[in-house]
C-alpha cells in the first residue's frame, strides 16, 4: 500500500510491521462489510438462516480486534513511535474499536432478521430500510477505501454522507411511529424495524468516526466534535 509517512524508516522491519498492521485493519474491515451486507439482506428478505449465520461469525471480528490491539501494543513497546508513527498507531487502535462496534450492530440486525422472519408484520416499510442500508453500506465502503489510501479529502466526503443517513433515519422513525399509533397491534414487529434502522444510523456514525481518525493521522488535527465546516478548513 502506498501511504503517506509509511516506508520511510531506517528499519525495514518497522516499515513491515506498520504495513502488516494496516493490512489487518483492512481485512477486519472487509469482514465487517460482509456482515453488514448479509445483515441487511437477511432483514429485507426475511432470511432467518442467514440472520443466525451472522450471529455465529461475529467472534471473528472480535478476535481480530484483540489481535490487532495486541500488535499495536507490541509496536509501541518495541519502537516507541513518535509524531506521525504514533498518530498512525492511535488511529489504528481507535479504528478497530469502531469496526468491532459496527460488527456488533450488524449482528444486532441479524438477530432482528430472525425475529422478524417469525412475525406477521408487513414489509411495506422495508423500502426505507433498504434504501438507508444501501447508503450506510456505501458510506462504510468509502470510509475503508479512504483509510486504505489515507485520503483526508475522501474522508471529508464520507463525513458529509452521514448527514443524508441521519435524515433518512429521522424520516423512517417518524413513519414507523405513525404506523404504530394507527395500528397498536403492529408495535412488536415495527419495533424490530425501528431498532434495525437505529443500528444502521449508528453504523453511519462509526464510519464517520473512522474518517476523523484518517484526518487526525494525515493532518495531525483532532477534528472530533467539530463542525463539517471546521473539518473542511483543516483538510485544505
Amino acid at each position: 500500500m502506498d501511504k503517506p509517512n509509511i516506508g520511510h524508516h531506517i528499519s525495514k522491519q518497522f516499515n513491515t510491521e506498520l504495513e502488516d498492521t494496516l493490512n489487518r485493519v483492512l481485512a477486519m474491515g472487509g469482514l465487517v462489510e460482509q456482515q453488514l451486507d448479509d445483515g441487511i439482506k437477511a432483514l429485507i428478505e426475511g432470511d432467518a438462516e442467514l440472520g443466525r449465520l451472522i450471529t455465529t461469525r461475529d467472534y471473528k471480528i472480535n478476535a481480530l480486534e484483540v489481535a490487532i490491539d495486541e500488535e499495536c501494543t507490541q509496536i509501541i513497546a518495541r519502537r516507541q513511535p513518535t509524531a506521525s508513527d504514533l498518530r498512525l498507531i492511535m488511529s489504528v487502535i481507535k479504528t478497530i474499536a469502531d469496526l468491532e462496534r459496527i460488527g456488533d450492530e450488524a449482528e444486532r440486525i441479524g438477530r432482528m432478521a430472525v425475529a422478524f422472519s417469525q412475525a406477521e408484520g408487513s414489509k411495506k416499510h422495508f423500502a426505507g430500510i433498504e434504501s438507508m442500508g444501501e447508503q450506510v453500506k456505501q458510506m462504510l465502503h468509502n470510509a475503508l477505501d479512504a483509510y486504505a489510501r489515507m485520503d483526508a479529502e475522501a474522508a471529508v466526503d464520507v463525513w458529509r454522507q452521514d448527514r443524508k443517513v441521519d435524515t433518512k433515519y429521522e424520516n423512517i422513525t417518524r413513519q414507523l411511529i405513525t404506523y404504530m399509533m394507527e395500528d397498536p397491534r403492529s408495535i412488536p414487529w415495527v419495533l424490530d424495524v425501528l431498532w434495525s434502522a437505529r443500528a444502521l444510523e449508528r453504523i453511519g456514525d462509526r464510519a464517520r468516526n473512522i474518517c476523523e481518525y484518517i484526518i487526525y493521522f494525515v493532518k495531525g488535527k483532532d477534528v472530533r466534535h467539530t463542525s463539517l465546516e471546521h473539518m473542511e478548513k483543516e483538510v485544505r
